[in-house]
């Protein structure tokens, strides 16, 4: 890639990254009250993509030599301990940490 090619490239992704976090602001001002589709859309597509992220983790976990052992586990973990903290990042920082300890030193 030559020095001209890297610069646009550059100009381009910071283009793209500033028109997704200004446009919205532009276009529903503090005054202005959103569309409901767009209210409907900012309520349910956080749930929809957790809900993708834990898919697409999961895809290969039947496959695996361990039939998705840590991974189920390293859910429960993740599950009881958001039910009884209600912390959202001390839920995913111990789930991996579990996860990632289950891999190194059980499941090889």
């Amino acid at each position: 890639m030559t020095l001209t090619q890297s610069i646009i490239t550059i100009a381009a992704v910071v283009l793209g990254t500033m028109l997704t976090r200004f446009l919205p602001f532009l276009i529903f001002t503090e005054g202005k009250k959103p569309p409901q589709y767009i209210t409907y859309l900012g309520m349910v597509l956080p749930h929809a993509v957790i809900g993708l992220l834990v898919v697409y983790c999961l895809k290969d976990a039947l496959t695996g030599s361990y039939h998705a052992a840590p991974e189920i586990l390293a859910i429960l973990f993740i599950v009881l301990l958001h039910k009884w903290k209600r912390n959202t990042l001390m839920s995913i920082g111990a789930g991996t940490a579990l996860y990632m300890f289950l891999l190194q030193n059980y499941f090889r």
